[in-house]
């Protein structure tokens, strides 16, 4: 029965929406309802409802656990979500010059519910991260492809200055799209 009127949905959708293109054209057949066509009214109209089920899509998302593209193409983002609850750590590749040839910042405190996302690491080096944002489907069509998944939102990078203990704050907006089954295993 949900397929049913998923199935109905989309094709009242598309009538209405060649209704609302062809009417002005059909039912005056004027040059000026030609250059109207449907209208700022009818085209907001399919607009809201076809972003719709886009929306109600992150709602369907049960699990984000796995592996993203981080800061760079070296850098990882792991998560595992359990009950609303993530888990995971951050790796940072150090260049040559660094002790460490990674760094790896573990999630202290991560949650999601439905489509928000966010978690905080512990620090290394008077350094930690904070993300704030939201999850969707990516481009990929399973969860084995590339950026099937993308956290998107804001990332904090948070400096703790050794004299006074303030922080200091970077703060980036960006789009961390989960890695492919492939780009999983080469690691």
């Amino acid at each position: 029965m949900v397929e049913t009127r998923a199935g109905n949905r989309k094709q009242t959708l598309w009538s209405l929406a060649i209704l609302l293109i062809l009417y002005p054209v059909v039912g005056r057949r004027s040059a000026q309802a030609t250059e109207n066509a449907a209208g700022p009214v009818g085209a907001t109209l399919v607009v809201a409802l076809w972003g719709r089920p886009a929306a109600q899509a992150a709602e369907n998302i049960d699990d984000i656990t796995g592996k993203y593209n981080f800061l760079s193409a070296d850098d990882t983002l792991g998560i595992l979500e359990e009950e609303g609850k993530l888990k995971g750590y951050i790796e940072i590749v150090q260049g040559d010059e660094e002790s460490d040839a990674v760094l790896t910042y573990d999630i202290t405190f991560g949650s999601r519910k439905k489509d928000h996302v966010e978690f905080k690491t512990n620090t290394i080096h008077r350094r930690y991260y904070r993300f704030s944002g939201k999850v969707e489907r990516g481009s990929g069509h399973g969860p084995d492809d590339p950026d099937y998944l993308r956290l998107i939102g804001d990332l904090e990078t948070v400096t703790i200055k050794g004299d006074s203990g303030q922080e200091s704050v970077e703060k980036k907006h960006l789009t961390l799209k989960s890695l492919g089954k492939s780009e999983r295993n080469e690691e």
